[in-house]
């Protein structure tokens, strides 16, 4: 039976049946997708999958073993194209089954992304299994949902926490008007309450940076991008108050915009510490989300820490100036008493034949010598024995 011949016949609602992979359309508002828009073209969305979904295991696996129709896409009728079904959950496996049919496709992503992309080679018994898929229709995006929702937030195929935090997000702002409240969405797709919160109030606050031209998720310097180093941020009170936000902001559901205007700057300089900037040519200065987020918190809590961080665009010194300073000179002290141990440790690598090596070790013999007399002459002066 033809595509044309299928589309004489209209699916009902609810119903699984076959459908031909050309009938089938990438979704636009797939949430796993950074930054697209009604306009991305296939090609664009095929090379984001690719990077990041692990098509390439996918690919090996439906060529080595047939495309295995076993749980159907989710689907619902395009409202441009009445020939065209959108794929509301499956976007992984369409791609994977058009760059298998399309020997040409490949190509034109290699010349539009830049992205080396690896087709296995197939024969002609497991070609046949590419052209239909077993498809289950729904009449609305909102009638696939919950199923989609907790299959990836919760199931098995669990999404990463932007994809997370765009669906809900989605799902909140098409919904609210109605009635339907974060916890309900929560409920619905088996998260927490105050982590869906947390996570669509951090969305709204990347959104609002994006609108007002201060962050482009394609200008990050990070390859991936780490949406929760920002809602743990924007959890915690030092970058609320840096940002000028309400702090009971969390408290509340949440609205568009929650940062004030004249602290956008500030929040565009919160996203280039956190992921860098391609364009200005910095790098993140957040890690690992544990302790970096924390430590760039206590920063922006302290003026003279935020001053060192400005200047130098250094982490570590600028935290630094977070601690008094008995608390600095105790961390700077047992830290070259382990670096010197560390050098004495790997001494038998010098092979005397580098003077440049040799004043510096003099240099750090006289600076400790300074260093041990002082602090002699000090506790001797405490009342310290001799």
């Amino acid at each position: 039976m033809t595509a044309q011949n299928k589309r004489a016949s209209p699916r009902t609602s609810h119903s699984t049946t076959k459908a031909s992979v050309e009938e089938l359309r990438f979704d636009q508002h797939n949430p796993r997708l950074l930054g697209q828009d009604a306009k991305t073209s296939d090609e664009a969305i095929i090379a984001q999958l690719y990077r990041s979904a692990e098509l390439d295991e996918l690919l090996q696996s439906i060529s080595t073993n047939g495309y295995l129709d076993i749980e159907p896409l989710i689907v619902m009728p395009s409202q441009e194209d009445s020939a065209s079904l959108i794929v509301l959950e499956g976007n992984r496996r369409l791609a994977a089954l058009r760059l298998l049919r399309e020997k040409a496709l490949s190509h034109r992503i290699e010349q539009a992304e830049k992205l080396r992309i690896q087709v296995p080679q197939v024969n002609d018994a497991r070609r046949s299994s590419f052209n239909e898929v077993s498809v289950y229709s729904v009449a609305t995006r909102e009638e696939a949902r919950s199923f989609i929702g907790f299959k990836h937030i919760n199931g098995a195929a669990k999404w990463d926490s932007y994809a997370k935090a765009r669906f809900a997000a989605d799902w909140y702002k098409r919904e609210r008007d109605k009635g339907v409240t974060l916890e309900d969405i929560a409920r619905a797709i088996g998260d927490r309450h105050d982590t869906v919160k947390r996570m669509v109030s951090a969305l709204y606050v990347l959104e609002q940076a994006e609108n007002k031209g201060k962050f482009d998720l394609d200008d990050r310097a990070t390859k991936k991008f780490n949406f929760s180093h920002l809602y743990t941020a924007l959890s915690r009170s030092q970058y609320m108050s840096y940002l000028g936000i309400d702090a009971s902001w969390v408290s509340y559901d949440p609205k568009p915009d929650p940062v004030p205007h004249d602290q956008l700057d500030r929040l565009k300089q919160v996203l280039e510490w956190i992921y860098g900037s391609k364009m200005e040519a910095s790098k993140p200065m957040v890690r690992s989300q544990n302790p970096d987020i924390k430590r760039l918190g206590e920063v922006l809590a302290n003026t003279e820490a935020l001053h060192v961080l400005e200047t130098t665009s250094d982490l570590d010194k600028a935290h630094e100036s977070t601690q008094l300073a008995d608390q600095r000179f105790t961390t700077s002290l047992v830290r070259a008493r382990d670096e010197a141990r560390n050098a004495s440790a790997s001494l038998r690598a010098y092979d005397g034949k580098d003077k440049a090596l040799l004043n510096i070790a003099e240099d750090i013999k006289e600076t400790a010598a300074t260093i041990y007399q002082r602090m002699e002459r000090k506790y001797r002066e405490a009342g310290g024995e001799k």
